[in-house]
């Protein structure tokens, strides 16, 4: 646990938020949680220097009742405070961390494959003929399902697509 108290005190806040090109809500959650930090921290350091020993002595001169006195003197020898076990909490964080973790592998890996593929798909592109210099028969290599919507088409007797005057006119070949 001290290496960790040790890794937290040498974080430097700026580089954190400035190279890992984080989003600005992601930044402004990182102030608030420093500011957080640092005021807890100085809160500890506060508290540590204050002291802690009661000088019963002294209110038993100033005060007349001493079963008072008596009585807040017992109950402070008696006072043990109390101790959490967070082995648990810290089970479950971690637990959520490996989850958490896991997934941003799996997403990391998703991202990479789609990045490969539309890579490969750009250097297509940009490999591929200028669409003037197409015929159809390129088309429909590339396309069979064209080739068969046509012929499907053609065989009901369909001559005409549906739309095609619309979007490009009549055109007459005579």
């Amino acid at each position: 646990m001290s290496a960790v108290k040790a890794a937290a005190t040498h974080i430097d806040w700026t580089k954190l938020s400035t190279s890992l090109g984080l989003k600005t809500e992601t930044v402004a959650a990182l102030s608030a949680f420093r500011k957080r930090n640092e005021e807890a921290r100085r809160v500890l350091t506060d508290l540590k220097e204050q002291k802690t020993a009661v000088d019963f002595a002294h209110y038993r001169k100033v005060l007349k009742n001493q079963a008072v006195v008596d009585e807040l003197e017992k109950s402070f020898k008696a006072f043990k405070p109390t101790s959490y076990d967070v082995q648990a909490q810290i089970k479950s964080i971690e637990a959520v961390e490996a989850k958490a973790l896991e997934r941003a592998k799996t997403t990391a890996t998703k991202v990479e494959s789609e990045l490969a593929d539309l890579q490969a798909t750009l250097k297509n592109i940009e490999n591929s003929r200028p669409i003037e210099e197409l015929t159809v028969d390129d088309v429909l290599k590339s396309r069979p399902e064209i080739a068969e919507k046509v012929d499907g088409l053609l065989a009901k007797g369909k001559w005409d697509t549906k739309g095609y005057n619309d979007k490009f006119g009549y055109v007459t070949l005579f």
